[in-house]
């Protein structure tokens, strides 16, 4: 039996403006969109692979979730790493940054944190 990863999801507050972060941030695009009564839910893609991230907000869960210790993140590859840093810090999204292992971290608007690393 095999099994292949399709999507990761992450619950957020308001999907517009999550949806506008990740859309400038890491140039991620709206796939397709589930809306049913008392949720949405939507679809990214990079355009380069299949794997996906659902959004998902919930009507009755206007405010951000407790993220606990955070100990989770998705990880973002980018051939222009230097680059990446600069508009990162020019977005004012950067939370941490680990020099000697060369890889940062961007929080989205929700406290998720997430990896940016360089092409190897």
């Amino acid at each position: 039996m095999q099994f292949k990863m399709v999507h990761n999801n992450l619950n957020v507050a308001d999907s517009g403006a999550s949806l506008a972060f990740y859309e400038k941030a890491l140039g991620l695009r709206e796939l397709r969109r589930k809306a049913g009564e008392g949720f949405t839910i939507v679809f990214l893609g990079d355009g380069q692979g299949a794997h996906q991230l659902e959004l998902t907000e919930l009507a009755d869960h206007p405010q951000k979730y407790d993220l606990g210790e955070n100990e989770i993140h998705l990880a973002f590859e980018t051939a222009d790493f230097d680059a990446a840093l600069a508009f990162h810090h020019e977005m004012g999204c950067v939370c941490y940054e680990n020099p000697k292992m060369g890889i940062y971290f961007i929080e989205d608007p929700d406290g998720y944190w997430l990896e940016i690393v360089p092409k190897r």
